[in-house]
Parts: C-alpha cells; sequence; structure tokens
C-alpha cells in the first residue's frame, strides 16, 4: 500500500515514491550532466591534441613534400638537359647528313641538267642538219621543176594552151604536194627521234594507199597487237570484202629476223590473208621485194607494185571461191577451211611449237644418255679395282673369310653391263 504525502504549502498529496523517484532522477541528470560536461570537456582536449598533431604531420608532410618537390625537379631538370643535349646531338647529326644528301642531290641535279642540256644541244644540231637537209631537197626539186616549167614554156608555142595549162597545174600540185611533204616531215624530224621518223614513213604508206586504193578500207591496227601498223580492207566494185593485207613499217639501219615471226601471230590475231614489211634495210643478199618464211618483204618504193599484185591475186581467189559457193555440203567447207589461209597459219604455229618441244626432249634425252654412259664407265672403273684389290689380298691373306664384295651374288649382272 502507498504512502501518500500532502504538500504543506498548496496541500496537493502524491505518493512517497514518486518524491524518491524524481530525487534520484535529479540526482542523475546532475551527475549525468557533470559526466557529459567532463566528457565534451576532455573531447574538446583531445580534438585540439588531434588538430596539433595533424597540423605538425601537415606541417611535416608540406616540408618533405617540398624537399622532394626539390630533389625531383632538380632530377628532371639533369635528365632533361641531358635528353635536350642527347637531342640536340641527334639533330646535328641528322642535319649533317641532310646536309650531306642535298649536297649529293644538288651534285646529280647539276650533272643532270649539264648532260640534259649536252643532248639538248645534239638534239637541236639534229634538228638544225635535218632541217638544212629538207631545205636543200626541196630547192633541188624547185629547181627541178623550174627548169621543167622553163622547157614547156619554150615549148608552148609548139603545143596546144590546154595541154600547157594542164601540165602546169600538174606541176603545181606536185610542188605544193612537195612543199605539204617537206613541212610534214620538217615538223615530224623537229622531235628527233627514230620512232616519230617511223611514224612519219607510217602516215605516209597509209596516205599512199588511201590515194591509189579509194575504194579499199585502209585502218591502223589496235593497240594490243605487238609491232604491225595498218591493214588493208581489199573490196571489189559491189563493197564485198576479198581480203585482207597487213603492213609493217619499219625504218631502222638493220633488217631483224625477228620482224617475221611477229608479224605472223598479227597476222592470225587480225585474220589477214597476207603480211608484207615495208622496211628501209633489206634482209642480207637481197636488194628487191621477195617472199620469205610467208611474209613478203619490200622497200617503200616498191610497196605500191606489190600490193597492186597481190590484191589482184587476193580478189581473183575470192572470185573463184564465189563461184563455188553454196554447191558443196559440209565436206566442201571443211575443205575449204583446210585449204584457207588461217588453217595454215594456225597450223604452222602450231607445227612450230610441237618442233621446238621435240628438239627440247631430245635434247634433254640426249643429256641422260650420256650422263648415264659416264656414270656407267665409273661404276664400272670402281668395280674393276675393287676386284684388283681383292685378289692381292687373297693372295696375301689364303682362304681367310674376308668380306670384300662390294656388290651381292644376285647384282651380277650390273657388272656383266
Amino acid at each position: 500500500m502507498a504512502t501518500d504525502i500532502k504538500c504543506p504549502s498548496c496541500g496537493h498529496k502524491f505518493a512517497i515514491e514518486d518524491a524518491v523517484s524524481e530525487d534520484i532522477k535529479k540526482e542523475l541528470r546532475e551527475k549525468m550532466q557533470v559526466f557529459l560536461k567532463q566528457k565534451e570537456d576532455d573531447f574538446a582536449k583531445r580534438e585540439k591534441e588531434l588538430i596539433q598533431q595533424v597540423q605538425h604531420k601537415d606541417a611535416e608532410y608540406a616540408k618533405k613534400l617540398q624537399e622532394e618537390t626539390v630533389k625531383l625537379q632538380q632530377s628532371l631538370e639533369v635528365d632533361l638537359r641531358k635528353t635536350i643535349a642527347t637531342d640536340f646531338e641527334t639533330k646535328l647529326q641528322l642535319l649533317q647528313q641532310t646536309n650531306k644528301d642535298q649536297e649529293n642531290k644538288l651534285v646529280e641535279a647539276r650533272q643532270k641538267e649539264i648532260e640534259f642540256l649536252q643532248k639538248e644541244q645534239v638534239l637541236k644540231n639534229k634538228e638544225a642538219e635535218l632541217e638544212l637537209s629538207v631545205q636543200r631537197k626541196l630547192q633541188e626539186e624547185r629547181v627541178k621543176l623550174s627548169e621543167e616549167l622553163r622547157k614547156l614554156e619554150e615549148q608552148k608555142t609548139a603545143t596546144r594552151e590546154n595541154e600547157y595549162q594542164l601540165r602546169l597545174r600538174e606541176l603545181e600540185k606536185q610542188l605544193d604536194d612537195q612543199k605539204k611533204l617537206a613541212e610534214e616531215m620538217k615538223r615530224k624530224a623537229e622531235q628527233g627521234s627514230m620512232q616519230l621518223q617511223g611514224e612519219v614513213q607510217e602516215l605516209i604508206l597509209e596516205e599512199m594507199l588511201k590515194s591509189t586504193f579509194p575504194f579499199d578500207l585502209v585502218s591502223e591496227v589496235g593497240k594490243g597487237i605487238r609491232g604491225a601498223d595498218c591493214t588493208l580492207t581489199i573490196r571489189n566494185n559491189l563493197g564485198q570484202e576479198c581480203g585482207k593485207i597487213i603492213f609493217e613499217s619499219k625504218r631502222t639501219k638493220h633488217f631483224d629476223k625477228n620482224w617475221i615471226e611477229k608479224l605472223k601471230a598479227d597476222m592470225r590475231s587480225t585474220s589477214a590473208d597476207i603480211g608484207v614489211i615495208v622496211t628501209q634495210a633489206m634482209p642480207e643478199q637481197i636488194s628487191t621485194f621477195t617472199q620469205l618464211d610467208g611474209i613478203w618483204i619490200c622497200s617503200f618504193t616498191d610497196v605500191l607494185a606489190l600490193v597492186h599484185v597481190l590484191r589482184d591475186g587476193i580478189m581473183k581467189i575470192f572470185m573463184a571461191a564465189k563461184t563455188h559457193e553454196n554447191k558443196g555440203d559440209k565436206m566442201h567447207m571443211l575443205y575449204g577451211y583446210l585449204t584457207s589461209n588461217e588453217f595454215s597459219e594456225q597450223w604452222k604455229a602450231i607445227r612450230e611449237g610441237f618442233q621446238a618441244m621435240n628438239q627440247s626432249i631430245q635434247r634433254e634425252r640426249e643429256a641422260m644418255e650420256k650422263l648415264w654412259k659416264m656414270r656407267q664407265k665409273q661404276l664400272e672403273k670402281v668395280l674393276l679395282n675393287a676386284a684388283h684389290i681383292k685378289g692381292s689380298i687373297e693372295g696375301i691373306a689364303g682362304n681367310d673369310n674376308i668380306q670384300l664384295d662390294l656388290i651381292d651374288d644376285t647384282d651380277t649382272l650390273l657388272v656383266d653391263e
């Protein structure tokens, strides 16, 4: 049972346990406040000490950091000086090498410039000589034409006026043609190369073929063809193509037999019937046009006469073939193909390849047989000397079992051979 206590001041009643409890709580609060105050003081003191320690350590760290920074900076300065010195030395060597290379290149460039100027001077001299030669020839032609004109003028009274005028026009036309030809040759010759001189001859050849055979087709050979220059497609009066002649123009000092094989290959590529080489230098012991290994060879002055004959023959063959056209079966077609120039050229190429291969195999066979014979002789020499040695040893040692045979008994055939 609780004991109540009454307050003398206000008369309020409360239990005695409550009063004791409040006193204890108050005492505990005071102790707690004192404890908290003490702890706060200790904490503040500890915090101050820690701050001082941190500040001290920061100062030491800053000092060490500054010392390390100074050391690192000094080390970097030393390394940088070494690197700069090394780079400077390397760049200096590189500049010296570059300067040396530039000097060498400059010397080479000056040498090339001197050579170029020398070649240019030689070319100019050749051009001047060629121009002088052309002018001389032109002057000679003019003198000849003037002489003919003078003679015609003297014979004017004995000839009719229209014939004189016609002859005069012809001579004037020839003079103009000679002038144009001389100008064309001069323009081409100024370029100063044998190739251009060959092109001049090729152009003149094409113009001659076009003017002489206006109904035929003169065309340049494509870039895939190795040596040929142009082709003449022959047409009859009905415009039908009768055949084809392929031309190769050469303007060199010496004749090369390889031109023949190249033109044969070009004939097969273009399906041409006849091949003609127009050359300034003829083969040895040949002075006029001739046929060599299936190819016609002629000079520039004989080309038109030769083309007239070849063209007439091609047209006759074409007309003869036309008369038999559509009169036979496949056997006639096969016979026509087997007797054609195309089959002949292709079979000739196959035969030449087979002969070359056969000759190569024969040479290899002869070489191997020679090698086998030589080795067989060497083997016989070895066996013979071994037999002599064996006989000498058996004569000394008697019948003692000494094995000196180089071959077995079953290999006696080697000795017999």
